[in-house]
């Protein structure tokens, strides 16, 4: 069945609907060497390789993780050495003011604190969640995606998108049905 790809305003992707992982995977390393590049893939449960296949190489996490741990830090000893030595400073049985050994627990749980948190905020951010609505739920056959069914999804907004290649390299590779979605 031949799609309609002269009209790609308000085209989110072509989809393609995949039987196996093993095709779903195939499928995919085939579209990268295509040139692909603005793609995703769905499946019901995790797949090892998968990211690799997609060619995902995100880092954004675990820099937001060390740059906030790294603030968790300085906040946790500014604020000790700042009440014990600027603030209300105490001589107690000639120990000195600024303490390090003793700043080091809270020290560290502000570095910890700061990072989890970072962590989890950063993790909602960056995938733009919640997300109560996506293109790809209007793909066919998409809601047995959390069933029995692995998709791929090459978006309109790849430089290469061509949709007529797209369904020729999907069904080359065994694609049970291929779609598009709209916005």
């Amino acid at each position: 069945m031949a799609h309609d790809y002269s009209d790609p305003v308000g085209l989110y992707a072509t989809v393609g609907e995949f039987a196996t992982p093993e095709m779903l995977e195939h499928a995919t390393e085939e579209a990268r060497h295509a040139g692909y590049t603005v793609m995703d893939a769905y499946s019901p449960f995790p797949l090892h390789g998968m990211s690799e296949a997609l060619g995902f190489r995100d880092t954004k996490v675990p820099w937001t993780v060390i740059i906030f741990g790294i603030i968790g830090l300085t906040c946790g000893y500014t604020l000790q050495f700042y009440t014990s030595v600027i603030d209300y400073p105490m001589n107690v049985g000639g120990k000195p003011l600024n303490s390090i050994p003793a700043f080091i627990p809270v020290t560290y749980e502000c570095t910890i604190l700061f990072s989890a948190f970072s962590a989890a905020i950063g993790m909602f951010v960056y995938n733009r969640l919640p997300m109560p609505y996506h293109p790809i739920f209007n793909a066919k056959n998409f809601e047995r995606a959390s069933q029995d069914r692995f998709f791929l999804a090459i978006e309109a907004k790849d430089p290469n998108y061509d949709g007529e290649a797209i369904e020729k390299l999907m069904r080359s590779n065994g694609a049970l049905e291929v779609s598009t979605c709209d916005y």
